[in-house]
């Protein structure tokens, strides 16, 4: 006796944008797998003229390779996660979030300085992250930033584990 219908699974793509480790298996697919299509799609659509590719890391690192693959540029890493800083973009607060993207990633001067920089991120949703992201590969010394996201524009609030309660609050929601 079942009192109630099995419920259908809901997949959430930020699993293979964002959430799993790139070795996961993730609704049947590997998550590593997903991110490099996403990255060679991305090189495909949105091409740039540009010296090297560097990802955000940790999320952005398998798009980054893809893109790189696609393109034949350079994968270089122009930007080091300090691992002993959680997840920014998931904190309710601003403040926060600012403070954590500062701390948690540090540019390399020596590969950024003077080139012509493809930024791959996995996604925006706030925009906090890439704004603080981009400001840190400018100063840098960064002569050109392309900014490209792997995933598509996060144009509606989810109510399920992420905290992006308004859709006010997600950039692509005004941008799109």
């Amino acid at each position: 006796f079942r009192p109630f219908p099995p419920e259908p699974v809901r997949q959430c793509v930020f699993e293979h944008v964002y959430f799993a480790r790139p070795d996961s298996q993730v609704f049947g697919r590997n998550v590593l797998a997903s991110r490099l299509a996403l990255g060679r799609q991305l090189a495909r659509e949105a091409p740039a003229d540009a010296d090297i590719v560097v990802p955000v890391p940790d999320s952005g690192i398998g798009a980054a390779l893809g893109y790189s693959q696609e393109s034949g540029l350079p994968y270089e890493w122009g930007l080091i996660r300090n691992h002993y800083v959680g997840r920014t973009f998931i904190e309710p607060k601003a403040s926060i979030r600012s403070f954590g993207v500062r701390i948690k990633l540090n540019p390399v001067r020596s590969v950024l300085e003077g080139r012509r920089v493809v930024l791959i991120d996995d996604s925006i949703v706030r925009g906090t992250t890439s704004r603080k992201i981009v400001s840190m590969v400018r100063e840098a010394g960064a002569r050109e930033i392309h900014m490209r996201i792997s995933s598509p524009p996060t144009i509606g609030p989810c109510y399920y584990g992420i905290d992006t309660p308004t859709r006010a609050e997600l950039i692509a929601s005004s941008h799109s």
